[in-house]
């Protein structure tokens, strides 16, 4: 496992414009080229979010989400988004250890919120592993099956 990942939770304003242009790109690879799904990635939410990103040792961001307020995604929940691993470090556990430091910085950010995510179908069994439960029936986000989850 690597456990060399150096951690930066910022909001937007204050990304700089090396560290927005690498959460674009990293977002496009998997999201949009990798998994074939062209949709609007620029959805108007970052400007509310904390970016969570994870570098690894050449400073290289790796891993990253998106934590969201109550009332952006979800009016009840604050959330966690755009959970992505860089495909050169895929079977690292990096998508589990940035999920813990994601749900670390939900509980210091938004203390009190439960957190509500969309999880793509396929990763249900992951996400359950850290208390989320599927609530409702699956659906199709950008031609994607996909299920809404809670964690109190």
């Amino acid at each position: 496992m690597n456990t060399s990942l150096r951690y930066k939770c910022i909001p937007f304003q204050e990304l700089n414009l090396d560290e927005l242009y690498a959460i674009m790109a990293l977002r496009q690879i998997v999201f949009i080229v990798e998994q074939e799904c062209p949709y609007l990635d620029a959805d108007g939410k970052d400007q509310y979010a904390h970016h969570l990103m994870g570098f690894d040792g050449s400073d290289k961001l790796v891993a990253y989400t998106r934590l969201l307020p109550e009332g952006i995604s979800y009016e009840e929940y604050c959330s966690i988004g755009r959970v992505v691993s860089h495909p050169d470090v895929r079977g690292q556990k990096l998508g589990k250890e940035i999920m813990r430091e994601s749900i670390k910085y939900c509980n210091t950010f938004y203390p009190n919120s439960p957190i509500k995510i969309s999880a793509q179908c396929y990763l249900t069994k992951f996400y359950s592993s850290f208390g989320f439960e599927s609530t409702g029936s699956s659906y199709l986000e950008d031609d994607i099956p996909h299920i809404a989850m809670i964690k109190k």
